[in-house]
């Protein structure tokens, strides 16, 4: 098996036990058993835990910009490709099983490097979201405001509906989601002819 492969294999196997263990119960034994190499391999070409993981997370990350550049559609309204992004994202990472796994670890056990990951992934979002005001700013589709706050404030809102609110009331449908944060937001931020 050439070294291209063996790389691929231990990455595959980090996924693995990533998002069976999470980050703080990942050993790099784990990993070496897993991939069915020994543990001398790994460090061949990652040297720390810490670099296989970030590896990982490039890649997850990598995945959600596809996902990002996909959904975004400009012959569409702001609200729209909004719409079609955050739930594209939200599904992705729902069945996505290490960020499902990083999610509960933050949770759990509050783990420094889970955090930073979820941060990041997050940061990814925020990023298109402001991105996306601004370009929605030029075109008068949304009237003057702070792209930074005004996307913090629909990532929140749109998590908070999907997610926080399941806790204690009946799941929200997409629709009912949509026609909220439509409600709170695009008549407050809407250019009105």
């Amino acid at each position: 098996m050439g070294t291209v492969d063996r790389r691929k294999q231990v990455l595959e196997a980090a996924s693995r036990s990533f998002a069976l263990f999470g980050y703080k119960a990942t050993t790099m034994e784990q990993v070496a058993k897993i991939a069915n190499v020994g543990k001398g391999t790994i460090y061949t070409f990652f040297d720390t835990k810490e670099q296989l993981f970030d590896e990982i997370l490039r890649g997850v990350i990598s995945e959600m910009k596809t996902i990002i550049q996909r959904e975004v559609d400009h012959d569409k309204t702001f609200f729209d490709n909004l719409f079609r992004v955050l739930d594209s994202l939200l599904e992705f990472r729902s069945e996505h099983e290490l960020l499902m796994k990083l999610s509960q670890e933050v949770r759990d056990f509050g783990t420094l490097q889970s955090q930073e990951a979820m941060n990041q992934v997050e940061s990814v979002i925020l990023t298109y979201i402001e991105k996306e005001i601004r370009h929605a700013i030029i075109q008068r589709e949304l009237r003057e405001c702070d792209p930074c706050i005004v996307s913090f404030l629909m990532f929140k809102m749109y998590v908070a509906l999907t997610s926080e609110w399941n806790k204690n009331h009946e799941p929200l449908t997409k629709d009912q989601i949509k026609e909220h944060i439509r409600l709170f937001l695009e008549d407050g931020l809407a250019v009105h002819a």
